[in-house]
Formats: structure tokens, C-alpha cells, sequence
């Protein structure tokens, strides 16, 4: 995963270490000049032009101005103030923790755009609060796209997890509603509300969004995005929240994502935790996401 980001980082650090061998004191005109070709990787690695200019910023506030004694380990020094700017941009959350703190049933909706990968995400949270020790019950609110409520039901019979669901066309909120109290009524530990794909230019569906949070009131309501997208899933997420208010984000087909700047920039723009990353096909395919270890892993040798 990020090995492209991953490369280019550790390159540009490297650059502007070695330019600084000699110098004693950086200059504001000096370091833009230092800072221009990390400025290009992380704009071609998918980060977002306002989460560029925070990293550029924080780097000038650490390095400019500085003295550097001779024989420093200047590379470290460059990648020290780098990582502090990275792991500034997360905010950490364990997801599981929160569940089993809160009162039951705990109601989690997952929302997002058509084709990111939402119903398999789903199953496999499913699995993941299994192996925790949480019971589920999964609320087939996707009434809209043909084939979504058997896509969920036979995802649903492999797992052995409660499927509450209407006919295609059924009120999403109703369904909700219904699997909310189907978990009060059997002491579930967590409602999973599988809602339609859906772009935000769709009003009728936006509106049937708010109402099924409006009806639901989610503890938690997830944005499930495809890390591949790239600056647009930042577009995405940003549009989201302006009908319903997200609390964290999971990031899809994060083993093909060679650039990395999506977890970046969503972790930056919605200033909320990204909670996993999907790795694959399998439902065992969900690693959970640290700040500290994407930081870690990015800058690592």
C-alpha cells in the first residue's frame, strides 16, 4: 500500500537534506524552493491542495529560521518536522471501544456514493464486532438499486448475522426503524444500516438520507469511500456532510492504492477518524487505521 507516496517522500526528504549540507540558516525563499518538488509528489499522490499547503506550512514553521550545527542528521531532522505535520492531520478513534462504552442498541449508518464497495464493507464490520464479542443486526435500508436487498441478504446468511429488510421500493427509514427495535427486543449490540449508493446531485435521494438519520438518529454515521478516487472522494465526503453530519470514514480498496493521499486528505478536510481501511475481497479484509501507523509506515525505510 502508499508505496508510490511512500517512494516520493522518502526522495524529497532526502533532496532537501542533502541541499541543506552547508547552510547554517534556512531562508523563507530558500526552503519554497526546497519544499517545491515534495509540494508536486504529494500533489500527484492524490492530497488534497489545501492539506499541500497545511504540510508546507508546518514544515516552514519547523525548519525556517533554524540553525543547523554541523554534522546534524539533517534527513532525520526534515522527516522528524514532516511525520509531526502527518500526524497532525489524524484524529484517532477505536471504533469497537466506543461501541462497548455506549448504551445498546448502538446504531451505526454507513453512507456513500454508488459502487465504493458499502454492502461488503458492512459484512465485514459484521465479522470484525463478531470476533469483538458484539452481536449485529443489519438493516437493508438500500430499497432503491435492484439486487442490493439479496446482496446484503446472502452476505447476511453467511455470516449468521439478523437481516431486517422490506420489498425494493419500502420506506429506508421504516427499515431502520424496524431493526432498531428487532435489536432492543433481542439485546443486539449494534444496528448496521446498509443505506443506498448515491450521488449528492440525487435530491430525492439526499432527502431520503436525512430521514433515515432524522428516523434512525445513528450514533454514528460512516462515510464509505474507494481510496482509488483519489481528491474525489474529499469531494464526496465534503458534499455528504452537508446532509449528514459524518463522524468517520472507512476508506475502500486501500491494497491498490499506490498513492495514499485519500486517507490524507479526508482525515484533514472532515477532521474526523478514519476508523479502517477495506484490503481485499475477503471478509476478513479490514485492517484498522491508525494515524500514528499510516505516519509510520509512509515514512518508513
Amino acid at each position: 500500500m502508499f508505496s508510490f507516496l511512500k517512494k516520493k517522500v522518502a526522495n524529497n526528504t532526502r533532496k532537501i537534506s542533502e541541499a541543506l549540507k552547508g547552510e547554517v540558516t534556512l531562508d523563507e525563499s530558500r526552503l519554497e524552493d526546497l519544499l517545491f518538488d515534495l509540494e508536486i509528489s504529494l500533489i500527484e499522490s492524490d492530497v488534497a491542495l489545501e492539506v499541500v499547503d497545511k504540510i508546507k506550512d508546518d514544515l516552514k514553521n519547523s525548519l525556517l529560521g533554524k540553525t543547523f550545527e554541523r554534522g546534524s542528521d539533517l534527513e532525520e531532522i526534515v522527516k522528524s518536522a514532516l511525520r509531526d505535520s502527518l500526524k497532525s492531520m489524524f484524529i484517532d478513534a477505536d471504533l469497537v471501544e466506543t461501541i462497548k462504552a455506549g448504551k445498546r442498541p448502538f446504531v451505526i449508518a454507513f453512507i456513500g456514493v454508488n459502487g465504493t464497495g458499502k454492502t461488503t464493507t458492512i459484512a465485514k464490520i459484521a465479522t470484525a464486532f463478531e470476533k469483538e464479542g458484539l452481536s449485529s443486526v443489519i438493516a437493508a435500508c438500500d430499497t432503491y438499486r435492484a439486487g442490493a436487498i439479496e446482496q446484503i441478504e446472502q452476505h447476511a446468511e453467511k455470516l449468521g448475522v439478523r437481516l431486517i429488510k422490506h420489498g425494493p421500493g419500502a420506506d429506508a427509514a421504516a427499515v431502520a426503524f424496524d431493526a432498531i427495535e428487532h435489536a432492543r427486543a433481542k439485546d443486539k449490540d449494534v444496528v448496521l444500516i446498509d443505506t443506498a449508493g448515491r450521488m449528492d446531485t440525487n435530491v430525492n435521494l439526499m432527502d431520503e438520507l436525512k430521514k433515515v438519520v432524522r428516523i434512525a438518529k445513528p450514533n454514528r454515521v460512516i462515510f464509505v469511500g474507494d481510496a482509488l478516487t483519489g481528491n474525489a472522494v474529499v469531494d464526496q465526503v465534503l458534499a455528504f456532510n452537508k446532509y449528514a453530519s459524518i463522524d468517520g470514514a472507512i476508506l475502500t480498496k486501500a491494497d491498490a492504492d499506490a498513492k495514499g493521499g485519500a486517507a490524507i486528505s479526508v482525515a484533514h478536510v472532515l477532521g474526523k477518524p478514519i476508523y479502517y481501511l477495506g484490503t481485499g475481497q475477503e471478509y476478513g479484509d479490514l485492517l484498522k487505521f491508525s494515524g500514528e501507523w499510516f505516519v509510520d509506515e509512509l515514512l518508513s525505510e
